[in-house]
């Protein structure tokens, strides 16, 4: 009847963590540039050399920069003329194995209680603290995304602004998600604008 009472409240317990909203992962931002105020202009925006030919995802990114610099004093060039600004944009999303699903079972004989939680994997502890692993722990996906900018002249190259911003979201979740990781890591790029120079920060 105690171990039987031990599960059921074990299991409630589970099911409220299950329920809570995960923590959404800040952006770590770092910019450069020459000073401020720095001049705007017509901008438009080009993958970096090398990157191959655009396809949707840099779509993706390209609109999410566009946005968030024509809120910065820049503008799109009119059909048919050349921008005095190209923003060269670079992107990578890697995949990584984060931390378990959930806690393990552990049952302690000789004094030392239970304790669960759903998932895959789990233990038997054995006084003093010693455990064995039953089943195979289950680990999340986190999917960390990094986005860098160069925003250069085009008439002689100069780069007058770069910044890079990564941030990271359980692989599972729709944060992880090519539109909404763009939008966020663009808007904590532009945050401010052009930023203190040589800082890195974190945006919430």
């Amino acid at each position: 009847m105690k171990l039987g009472l031990g599960l059921a409240l074990a299991a409630t317990a589970a099911l409220g963590a299950c329920a809570t909203t995960p923590r959404v992962a800040p952006v770590e931002v770092s910019r450069f540039h020459l000073g401020a105020p720095l001049e705007t202009g017509t901008l438009t925006t080009e993958p970096m050399p090398g990157a191959g030919a655009p396809g949707l995802e840099f779509r993706s990114y390209a609109a999410a920069i566009e946005t968030e610099a024509l809120k910065n004093g820049f503008t799109i060039p009119a059909s048919g003329t050349t921008a005095q600004y190209v923003a060269v944009l670079g992107f990578s999303r890697t995949a990584r194995q984060g931390p378990p699903k959930s806690g393990g079972l552990t049952i302690g004989l000789g004094g030392g209680g239970f304790s669960g939680g759903r998932g895959g994997g789990g233990g038997v502890g054995l006084g003093g603290g010693v455990s064995f692993p039953v089943g195979t722990q289950r680990f999340r996906e986190v999917v960390v995304t990094q986005m860098t900018v160069q925003i250069r002249r085009r008439r002689d190259g100069t780069v007058i602004w770069e910044g890079r911003a990564e941030t990271s979201a359980d692989g599972a979740a729709p944060e992880a998600q090519t539109d909404p990781t763009a939008a966020k890591l663009a808007r904590a790029l532009f945050q401010g604008f052009p930023g203190e120079s040589g800082r890195t920060i974190t945006v919430k």
